[in-house]
């Protein structure tokens, strides 16, 4: 849990929380894995009472389709879908917090799931309104942050001895993770996908082999690999997250009165998804930046980085 989350430990704490948050005109509540399921359910009651969104990660203490009936509206990396696993497995699920990912072993058995029951589980979900963020680019990076540790990567250029003093101290007694975890949760997400469940393109912060911006074409590349097409990866990194954030009058789609910030990209990206990492040009806000702009602004970003 984050330093600037607060620890919430009764439903009366959650509900005085999200009325605090709420006068102070958020938009949104972030939940974490550590909630038991009566706080759960009291923070997702109260705040829907404000109109406020309920979103982050499936607490440990209950299951995904029944977060999301509850009203959770977004849900953020693999949390909870080891256990969706389990259930259909026939195995005993723990709902306590034992550990973030405690039950990501449960991937590696995914291919043992009865596809049918797994679709019953996806339209459940996709019935309730649930957007999920899978972030898969997070756990792949995580199977390699010895590479991290070193300071010699690619796009290291990118990355400030603060950042990487970060990325250290956060690994420096973690295993890597196993491949089959972030393999197997991709393998989902095309599942969820073809189950016609919102998903929307994320990464996450802070962590060893994120990088800003970049991560986000290399998740969508993972996307595409698992068979997405690449006109869903692409509604998925822009008019979905828009339409969720309530902000699609003004963004998401080009039209005459909207925004006008867009990407002018090399080549087509609905041929080939990473065609949309040519960039040949970014409109921001009304405002245009020609490559070599954009090259000017890397160039700025290194040092900084360097500073």
């Amino acid at each position: 849990m984050p330093l600037i989350a607060l620890g919430i430990k009764t439903p009366e704490e959650g509900r005085a929380a999200v009325r605090k948050q709420a006068e102070a005109g958020v938009d949104m509540i972030k939940v974490y894995s550590t909630l038991d399921k009566e706080v759960f359910l009291a923070i997702v009651d109260e705040a829907r009472k404000y109109g406020l969104k309920v979103v982050g990660h499936i607490p440990d203490s209950i299951y995904v389709e029944d977060a999301a009936a509850a009203g959770l509206r977004s849900s953020e990396h693999f949390f909870g879908f080891g256990k969706v696993i389990a259930k259909l497995l026939g195995e005993r699920v723990n709902l306590s917090y034992v550990g973030s990912g405690s039950d990501a072993d449960y991937f590696q058995r995914l291919g043992e799931v009865n596809p049918e029951e797994l679709q019953v589980v996806y339209q459940r979900i996709r019935a309730s309104g649930l957007t999920i963020c899978p972030t898969v680019i997070t756990f792949k990076a995580t199977t390699d942050t010895s590479t991290f540790k070193t300071g010699s990567f690619p796009r290291s250029e990118y990355i400030s001895q603060k950042v990487l003093d970060i990325w250290k101290s956060q690994w420096s007694q973690q295993d890597d993770a196993p491949n089959y975890i972030w393999q197997k949760w991709a393998h989902m997400v095309s599942g969820l996908n073809q189950a016609g469940v919102p998903l929307m393109v994320g990464t996450d912060l802070m962590l060893p082999g994120i990088f800003r911006g970049y991560s986000v074409h290399d998740e969508m590349a993972i996307w595409q690999e698992t068979g997405i097409a690449p006109a869903d990866v692409l509604r998925s990194a822009t008019i979905v997250p828009v339409q969720f954030m309530g902000l699609d009058k003004r963004l998401g789609t080009i039209a005459e009165g909207k925004t006008a910030s867009m990407v002018l990209v090399k080549a087509n990206p609905l041929d080939d998804i990473r065609n949309a990492e040519k960039i040949e040009g970014v409109f921001l806000r009304g405002r245009y930046f020609s490559r070599h702009d954009l090259n000017q602004l890397l160039e700025e970003a290194k040092r900084l980085a360097r500073n």
